[in-house]
């Protein structure tokens, strides 16, 4: 089995400046002569960490991390004004042009796969390649899934923790729902809700390995400012189209894709990755019967680092 490579440290770091009040952390680590290749973290919400550099063989990759509006190490922390998907694909361009990259690798997990998909449909001739993880289609019924009549079934005690402290009526939708409750004029019932929903999306994410602590913790601004955040995606339809993603994938069936998508993954469920492979024929289409949603587990992390290994053999610089 395939492990993580070695901890490497970046040999560059800057903030990318984008024109509006945000100024995005870029880091460069690897080889500078190395396959380009940019990292695109989950969420909308989470930021980079320094173990996402070592899916990547440090002498034969030029690994990109950047950590999108409002995430991470960019700054303002949290400001959602200016902060939308075309963005985010604007950011990367920039980023691409800049480091005077001609084509890269694209390799995203979740909510990066979404952006990595929304890229190369739109800028289709600097990619060359893609690995994508835990595929996240953003369409009303995956949110469905995640919010309404889905993972709650799996997980019905963590899913009642959540309802049960969130404002409205049952009328509403539980996005509007968490929406008011994140926004309230009650900072304490703030704090409860941006608790809960970051449990919940634990316990899906982590399966039976998520475990409740018994003396909670503080629940801090970050926390409620980054909750904030990836409702502010959700409410928007992830400022995209519905199936937006899927319609659109002809124009890209020509790049060399790799679909890795976990059985047990109750995040996005496996019928996204099934569906992505439909649209994209031509993709390796990878099945993990025993992994879930996150970038973790002996088969995930093998998988991850066999398909940027077999890039690395396959893909002439």
């Amino acid at each position: 089995m395939k492990k993580l490579f070695p901890e490497i440290q970046p040999f560059h770091t800057f903030f990318l400046e984008t024109g509006s009040q945000h100024a995005v952390y870029v880091e460069q680590s690897g080889n500078p002569d190395g396959l380009p290749v940019i990292f695109l973290h989950g969420g909308p919400c989470s930021g980079t960490r320094p173990e996402h550099r070592r899916f990547f063989h440090p002498d034969k990759y030029h690994i990109i991390l950047f950590d999108q509006r409002g995430c991470g190490l960019s700054i303002p922390f949290g400001e959602l004004e200016n902060n939308t998907t075309q963005d985010l694909l604007e950011d990367m361009e920039r980023i691409r042009s800049r480091l005077g990259i001609e084509k890269w690798i694209l390799f995203g997990g979740s909510w990066g796969a979404t952006l990595a998909l929304l890229y190369a449909q739109q800028f289709t001739q600097q990619v060359e390649a893609m690995i994508l993880r835990g595929v996240f289609l953003a369409r009303q019924k995956d949110l469905d899934w995640f919010l309404e009549e889905g993972a709650g079934r799996i997980y019905p005690e963590q899913w009642h923790q959540l309802v049960k402290t969130l404002p409205g009526s049952k009328n509403q939708s539980i996005l509007d729902r968490i929406f008011e409750g994140l926004w309230g004029k009650d900072e304490v019932a703030r704090l409860r809700v941006a608790r809960e929903w970051d449990n919940w999306g634990s316990q899906v994410a982590l399966g039976s390995e998520y475990q409740i602590l018994q003396n909670e913790k503080h629940v801090s601004q970050k926390l409620l400012m980054q909750v904030r955040m990836e409702l502010h995606y959700a409410i928007n339809h992830y400022f995209i189209e519905e199936n937006q993603v899927l319609n659109n994938c002809h124009g890209i069936s020509g790049i060399r894709t790799v679909i890795i998508h976990g059985r047990n993954d109750f995040v996005c469920p496996i019928e996204g990755g099934f569906s992505l492979h439909c649209a994209l024929p031509y993709a390796e289409y990878i099945v993990l019967p025993d992994a879930g949603h996150v970038a973790q587990g002996v088969e995930m992390i093998d998988a991850l680092v066999r398909a940027t290994e077999n890039l690395s053999r396959g893909v002439k610089n």
